[in-house]
């Protein structure tokens, strides 16, 4: 028998509606891509069962209803879509990396402008031209109206098969066109080099993609870009960093000890928790954890942070009931689920 509930009668009338949310790492691939190819490399490169890899491709391939279903769902307004890893990073050729860079803008400029509103953008480059990345990017931003650009991890390289990292002097001249269009790059995870695969994993594939491995290898080339000084060369340079910042929030005061201890040439102007707090920005993507979101909080602040599912890697739904009851001020969680996204990408809702 059901209870007798108490009536409610003094709610107002959108008391229950979900707090509205823009999502800013939300995956998708690119016009020429053949899902079955994804899936195989999911498979192959992570360890994940094929079960998983086939509902994760179905839902990355599709731009409208899956996607759009989920958003509603989950109370987003706005999903900023990106390329999904490794994107065009992993593209030895530089004609057609960048070939395909310009495809892919172009492909998911189309999808935006038919969205409604709901889709924003980040742009694919081929940093393996950098004047041609330049070029990209601002047609990206002033013609297409993306809002960044993301970058899956190392940028792969005929000229070292290892790949390239951003805190190199080669790309300097990009990091310029990024403070100079004021606009974001997200640095997103890509699978280790194969060589670290090899050495470090043997044996335990379950520990390669988001279990473990994309945390080191993406906090380790933030990590570069703060020690390697593209901040202090760069003052306005922004980065954003998924997964409530790849371990760095937590490790941020260990890491800084350690460096100043060292006798090594690396200067730098500030601390590591200065420039986190200063030049970067963290997402909630695949991280629904009171205490990671905490510990974010204390170290770069509420007006840093920045909401996230992952799809189609993760639930959306899960990630918005989550923050929907975090502990934390209601201030911080309208700022986190909408308020910092408008701000940083010039969003008007």
């Amino acid at each position: 028998m059901p209870i007798l509930q108490l009536p409610i009668e003094g709610a107002p009338p959108k008391a229950d509606r979900p707090i509205r949310k823009i999502a800013i790492e939300e995956h998708f691939i690119g016009p020429d891509s053949d899902p079955h190819d994804h899936e195989a490399a999911i498979v192959r490169h992570s360890g994940i069962g094929p079960k998983w890899a086939a509902a994760a491709v179905q839902r990355l391939a599709d731009m409208s209803s899956i996607r759009i279903d989920e958003m509603d769902a989950a109370g987003i307004d706005v999903s900023i879509l990106s390329l999904t890893s490794p994107g065009i990073e992993q593209i030895p050729d530089a004609a057609t990396a960048i070939q395909t860079a310009r495809a892919v803008n172009d492909y998911l400029a189309d999808h935006i402008a038919s969205s409604k509103g709901r889709f924003e953008g980040f742009a694919s480059v081929a940093l393996q031209d950098v004047d041609a990345a330049i070029a990209e990017l601002r047609r990206a931003v002033d013609t297409l109206g993306l809002r960044g650009v993301l970058v899956n991890g190392y940028v792969g390289s005929g000229e070292d098969r290892a790949g390239l990292y951003l805190d190199e002097a080669r790309f300097d001249p990009f990091w310029k066109a990024l403070a100079d269009l004021d606009v974001p790059l997200y640095l997103h995870p890509r699978f280790p080099d194969i060589a670290v695969k090899e050495a470090m994993y043997r044996g335990h594939p379950e520990l390669i993609s988001a279990t473990w491995g994309f945390a080191p290898e993406t906090a380790t080339h933030a990590l570069r870009m703060v020690y390697g000084g593209v901040f202090d060369r760069h003052p306005k340079a922004s980065v954003i960093l998924g997964h409530m910042g790849e371990t760095l929030p937590f490790f941020s005061w260990r890491i800084q000890r350690a460096f100043e201890y060292n006798p090594l040439d690396k200067r730098l102007v500030k601390r590591l928790q200065d420039y986190l707090a200063e030049n970067f920005w963290v997402t909630t993507s695949g991280h629904f954890s009171d205490q990671a979101l905490i510990n974010a909080i204390l170290t770069i602040g509420g007006d840093r942070l920045l909401f996230a599912s992952d799809y189609p890697f993760e639930m959306a739904t899960d990630a918005a009931r989550w923050i929907e009851t975090a502990p934390i001020s209601e201030n911080d969680r309208r700022k986190i689920c909408y308020g910092n996204a408008e701000a940083l990408f010039g969003i008007a809702q």
